[in-house]
Order: C-alpha cells, then structure tokens, then sequence
C-alpha cells in the first residue's frame, strides 16, 4: 500500500491478514529509487515493509487513548466543546467559566496529551483528533 497518510484502521487491516508480501509505505518519506524498488522486491518476495512512521502510529495508539483518559472531568467537558468547534469564548459562555479557565484547561489538556507546539500543526485539532480515537 502507498499512502499519502498514515491510517491506522488501514495498517491494522493490513497487518491482521494472513499474506505474505505487506508493504505500508507514504509517499512522501520515498525520497530515492533505488529505496523504493528494494522494498518493492522485498514484498514480492513475500517479505514485510513497514515505514517507520507507520510502525510509530500504531505503538502510540493505546498510549493516547489512556492519555485521554487521564484528563479531569472539566478538561473533559472542555475538549468536548473543542470537538463542536467551539472558541475559547465560547466555551467559558456555555461551562459558566472564565476564559482564563478555559485557557488554562487547554494547556494543561496539551500537557496531559503530550502536544508540544509545533507551527506545523494545531494542537487544539490534534487533541480533537486523540480525543475522538479515544
């Protein structure tokens, strides 16, 4: 399989069947050809090819459901308002908090998720993600 992401039900399906010859492999790490045509021999072969960051997903998996299972009630209700999109407004308007609360909970709910800030990516949308897997 050559993916542009990694997916985890996709890899789990991948893996859990009884073949020989698996190779899970995104697009954007083949950075040569001579790379590429050996995994592409190595599962013809019958052999198994997994990148790395697949690997990785699929070891962390279990880690962030429990990561989300460690948040406190409120930091709960709060990543809950995240996931309907809400602001920080206006989720200190619909749990009668003040925004500074809001805040703080959303900090240490990127704590608890280990979601350094990275300019790539959001951690509010990555912490909607962890909690919707969970």
């Amino acid at each position: 399989m050559l993916s542009q992401h990694v997916a985890r039900e996709y890899a789990t399906e991948l893996l859990g069947a009884e073949t020989t010859g698996i190779g899970y492999l995104l697009k954007d790490r083949i950075t040569e050809i001579d790379g590429f045509l050996d995994a592409v021999r190595r599962v013809s072969g019958g052999g198994t090819v997994i990148d790395p960051a697949v690997v990785r997903a699929l070891l962390r998996a279990p880690d962030q459901r429990r990561a989300v299972g460690r948040l406190s009630p409120r930091e709960l209700e709060v990543l809950e308002a995240m996931a309907e999109g809400l602001s920080n407004r206006g989720i200190a308007e619909r749990l009668f908090l003040s925004v500074s609360t809001v805040e703080k909970a959303g900090s240490a709910i990127f704590d608890k998720l280990d979601l350094a800030g990275e300019e790539q990516s959001s951690r509010r949308v990555l912490a909607v993600l962890r909690y919707l897997e969970s």
